[in-house]
């Protein structure tokens, strides 16, 4: 059996009994199917909702399968004027899972649509780092390997799961400015962007998680969550518009700074690493490092959505996924982190391996963490399935 369940996504903001701190969700139990197109009538109106999204979450996986998006516009009398768009009806099953998605433009991620300025910068140097891991085999040392193993850690750990995303994006835990500076300047170091830009789609991508203004939702296909939605920037504008999320970030100079200045402190590393160890120090400590970080923090918006399991009733597609979670330290525990936005862990159970939060448990055992947030137990009973 299945339960139906519409997803309201607000102009507005929807009245207060509605409103969620994702997006308020409305669910229908034993309910048929739909019709195509659906019956007006079947759906009672919600003031301030503009559009909704047919879920299906089958009782016995408990997973969260969009079978398309319907638009609804609300008319004087408050009766939603239902119309189902042929182009935004699902196409594609991804591979081994139950989530099916449908891109909203052209097949054709390189061509049938027009190229800005910033995406071909992008495209280009995509290219140029992932041609550079060709000359990986090449060019191996242990010495070489020393130096991606430890900017891994560095970048990886340190800058992109505790500093960018645990520490700016979620507030989950309190440091020193002085450590949430080197952290934040490791995090920029991984090449994802600056914390401003990156903390800012981030926080976009929970206020609209799996709908059409989540910007890299697996609904519009697999690699468009995990990498296309950077080569689009246009399309990322229309969802979200321009960053207006992060005047926490905005008001502190070292940010500001660092947005300014962002694309020179990797070329002073890949200085430095020449002057350390030559060509294999540069191919194995910036291109490989980077490309491998790259994917496996891509691989949370992508693999993390569609492959897994999840333990609690969040409304989107985010899993639980142990190989993401080995990879990225922890970040593949993503249906727990959707569950609880604010958590400074992701781990939740003693076997749910997380890296990030023993690091940060371990600066709070210093002093130097303070203000950890967790779920609390009542929380966790809300939210579980």
């Amino acid at each position: 059996m299945a339960v139906l369940s519409l997803r309201a996504s607000p102009i507005s903001r929807p009245p207060p009994q509605l409103h969620r701190a994702r997006n308020p969700e409305l669910k229908l139990s034993r309910s048929r199917f739909v019709s195509n197109p659906p019956i007006p009538g079947q759906i009672s109106g919600i003031p301030g909702v503009s559009s909704f999204s047919l879920q299906c979450r089958s009782k016995t996986r408990g997973n969260l399968v969009r079978l398309g998006q319907i638009s609804c516009v609300l008319g004087s009398d408050g009766a939603p004027q239902v119309d189902s768009s042929p182009s935004s009806l699902p196409s594609h099953r991804i591979w081994l899972s139950d989530v099916i998605a449908r891109p909203p433009g052209p097949s054709n991620l390189l061509l049938g649509r027009k190229w800005g300025s910033r995406d071909c910068i992008h495209l280009g140097f995509l290219a140029l780092v992932h041609g550079f891991c060709l000359l990986a085999p090449f060019t191996f040392t242990w010495g070489a390997f020393g130096s991606f193993a430890a900017l891994y850690v560095t970048t990886g750990l340190f800058g992109i799961t505790l500093s960018y995303h645990r520490n700016l994006s979620h507030k989950s835990f309190k440091l020193p400015k002085w450590l949430e500076y080197t952290f934040a300047y490791c995090g920029a170091q991984a090449m994802q962007g600056d914390p401003i830009s990156w903390v800012s789609s981030h926080r976009y991508h929970h206020q609209h998680c799996d709908t059409a203004s989540d910007p890299h939702t697996p609904l519009q296909g697999f690699w468009h969550s995990h990498m296309g939605w950077l080569l689009d920037n246009q399309a990322f504008l229309d969802k979200v518009g321009e960053p207006s999320n992060v005047g926490d970030l905005r008001g502190d100079a070292f940010y500001r700074f660092l947005e300014r200045t962002y694309p020179i402190h990797p070329v002073v590393l890949a200085g430095i690493l020449y002057g350390i160890g030559g060509v294999p120090y540069v191919v194995w400590g910036m291109a490989v490092r980077i490309v491998w970080v790259y994917h496996i923090t891509w691989a949370v918006n992508s693999a993390a959505h569609v492959w897994g399991s999840q333990q609690w009733n969040t409304g989107d597609l985010s899993r639980n996924n142990w190989w993401v979670a080995l990879l990225a330290f922890g970040e593949g525990w993503h249906n727990n982190h959707h569950a609880f936005e604010y958590s400074a862990r992701h781990g939740l159970e003693w076997w749910q391996f997380d890296m990030t939060w023993y690091v940060v448990r371990s600066l709070q055992a210093l002093g130097l963490a303070t203000k950890v947030k967790l779920p609390s137990h009542e929380q966790r009973v809300k939210l579980a399935m």
